[in-house]
């Protein structure tokens, strides 16, 4: 309810400057205003105990800055980032563009954020005892062929602070990064993180499971082979997706035709297409978390129909509020 009354305020703001308030109102603590009223419903996925299985999305809080804030409003899980090895400050401004009539945001953010250090600093600061997932990327002036070297780097850094790594190649805002998502460059993105992954779990002497995250955009028998390469590699889990580069009925809005991935109601059928395509293709092998144009807790359920194991949120918060977690949970059947 407290957030239909902050909406209007929010909204009347550039989007930049909006989301830059919320994080702010997160960081001093006024989620505690949202009672989440969020019921149990633990799911065990990936070797890991959710306490629900309505997790935060990446992108949201790319440095860490909001964890306890975001932590009280019901999530069963937080994902932070993406992050890079070095600081970067993303694509130039304005970046972010919301499509009300559609209940759509477009962004082309560009991986902006202060680095791993700092946001395994605030990590540390949240002192946050839940499931918290860390989203790694590689940094815009790193040659694609050079960027195993950063998720590399990425993850053993954040590897004794994480519940679990997520490995980015699905933003549709840093050149090149989706062709990491196929063939030869796959197959040696994916050899040599898990090779990293083992040597790190060994010497810490627990698992930290290793999640890859994939654009909506794929074709069947692209999928189809990713599948079989995230298999044969044994990954841990499966994000699907990313935002989407294609327009679905957004095309005459105001900003439709900006550039950069779109987010939000319009996405829906194709996330949902995509993640009912890969669950299939994967066949129980490896687990898969749903994501992409949730705004009700229906259409979170719709994910866990098509297989999903998890769901994240993250645009459907801007038009529908916190009230979203609960939603989704309560709609989520065991």
């Amino acid at each position: 309810m407290l957030y239909q009354f902050a909406r209007p305020l929010l909204f009347s703001m550039s989007e930049e400057h909006s989301h830059e308030l919320t994080l702010a109102a997160l960081r001093s603590g006024l989620g505690h205003l949202y009672p989440s009223c969020v019921p149990a419903k633990p799911v065990s996925v990936m070797g890991l105990d959710f306490p629900n299985p309505v997790g935060l999305a990446a992108g949201l809080d790319k440095n860490g800055d909001c964890i306890n804030g975001l932590a009280s409003l019901g999530f069963g899980f937080l994902e932070v980032g993406t992050v890079t090895p070095r600081p970067q400050p993303g694509n130039p401004k304005p970046r972010l563009f919301r499509l009300p009539p559609a209940k759509a945001l477009i962004n082309r953010m560009g991986f902006n954020n202060h680095g791993v250090d700092y946001l395994l600093r605030a990590v540390e600061k949240s002192r946050f005892d839940g499931v918290l997932g860390i989203n790694i990327g590689k940094n815009f002036d790193t040659p694609v062929e050079d960027a195993v070297q950063d998720y590399l780097f990425c993850l053993e850094r954040v590897h004794q602070s994480a519940s679990y790594v997520v490995v980015n190649v699905s933003s549709p805002n840093t050149p090149g990064l989706r062709t990491l998502q196929h063939g030869d460059a796959l197959e040696a993105l994916l050899a040599q993180l898990r090779e990293s992954q083992t040597l790190l779990d060994q010497k810490a002497g627990r698992r930290v499971p290793l999640v890859i995250k994939v654009a909506p955009d794929n074709e069947d028998d692209s999928i189809a082979e990713m599948a079989q390469a995230f298999v044969r590699h044994g990954m841990d889990g499966v994000i699907v997706g990313n935002t989407t580069v294609t327009r679905p009925g957004v095309e005459q809005l105001r900003h439709g035709a900006e550039a950069g991935g779109l987010s939000g109601a319009p996405l829906k059928p194709l996330a949902d297409k995509t993640l009912g395509t890969f669950c299939k293709a994967l066949d129980g092998k490896v687990p898969v978390i749903g994501v992409g144009g949730i705004l009700s807790g229906q259409d979170a359920r719709d994910k866990q129909l098509l297989g999903a194991s998890l769901v994240q949120i993250y645009s459907g918060l801007i038009y529908t509020g916190p009230s979203l977690v609960r939603d989704a949970v309560r709609s989520w059947q065991a």
